[in-house]
């Protein structure tokens, strides 16, 4: 059971959900029930889990190679490819039922989307063919939002697709850091992540290209979504702190001489960033 539970990247999907409760708060302009809440995380991490398995099974090979995934369960043979793919389908299937029934039809579509966006899209399409694969394929975790928004509302709307934005903004800078630190891993594996084909300073300088779009998506939301005075500081100086993060791992990359990349600082950085805003979302709605 737990090399299956392994296949669901559990600790990714934490990162997904943790966008979805201040989403749907936001959406709901208030605490939108605690059992809609709970039926859209549940499904959510189902949906989450099932492509992150399918992942995992037509990427074992690659995974073999990396000293980062060499030991999870499809490599080791702990678990069977039938049986990995018996288990994504179970959840694929089941997640979108769910949402169907328990939810609405918007969301079980969306997550559709999302599943085979990341599984097909991103898995078998992007990741070994461009550079820009986890740009794009970045758009399956950034579905999470709009799931959370069409969970409360039936619909869409302009703060759902920002946040969308943001995130898809979010993930190049929060990414491409972790693929410097094991650039050597994917050049074994042949995957071509922006740090193995390109120079340091020009992942750099992306990273603040998107941090830069991001920071300005989430001064958007201010207007559009009607925030108060919590969510509007914490953007601006979360926003400015993170960018900085990126403009210093810059500056390291053009001087190298100065001292280490620290690329990882702005991993973990991306992480708090990400989780400081949407906590103010979270709360903001009980303010107004």
């Amino acid at each position: 059971m737990k090399s299956y539970i392994a296949l669901m990247k559990l600790r990714v999907v934490e990162l997904l959900l943790v966008t979805t409760v201040p989403t749907m708060i936001l959406a709901a302009k208030g605490w939108p029930g605690t059992s809609l809440v709970l039926i859209t995380l549940i499904g959510g991490t189902a949906a989450a889990g099932a492509a992150n398995a399918y992942n995992m099974i037509y990427d074992r090979d690659i995974d073999a190679k990396m000293n980062r995934t060499r030991k999870r369960p499809l490599v080791t043979g702990d678990v069977s490819v039938r049986g990995a793919m018996i288990f994504a389908t179970a959840l694929a299937v089941g997640s979108i039922a769910w949402f169907a029934i328990l939810v609405n039809w918007l969301a079980a579509v969306l997550t559709i989307v999302a599943i085979l966006w990341y599984a097909v899209g991103y898995t078998m399409i992007l990741k070994r063919r461009t550079s820009q694969n986890i740009v794009w394929g970045g758009i399956a975790g950034c579905m999470q939002v709009l799931i959370g928004w069409s969970a409360v509302t039936g619909s869409l709307a302009w703060p759902a697709f920002i946040l969308f934005g943001v995130i898809f903004f979010w993930t190049p800078p929060h990414y491409w850091p972790l693929s410097m630190k094991f650039k050597a891993d994917y050049t074994r594996a042949g995957v071509p992540m922006a740090p193995v084909v390109q120079k340091d300073t020009t992942v750099a300088w992306h990273m603040i290209v998107h941090a830069a779009a991001m920071f300005v998506l989430t001064i958007a939301l201010i207007p559009v979504a009607g925030m108060t005075w919590l969510y509007s500081i914490a953007a601006v100086v979360s926003g400015a702190w993170f960018l900085w993060l990126c403009i210093d791992l810059y500056r390291r990359a053009l001087h190298p001489e100065r001292g280490k990349l620290a690329a990882m600082k702005v991993f973990h950085g991306s992480i708090y960033y990400l989780s400081i805003l949407f906590l103010a979302i979270a709360i903001d709605p009980f303010l107004q």
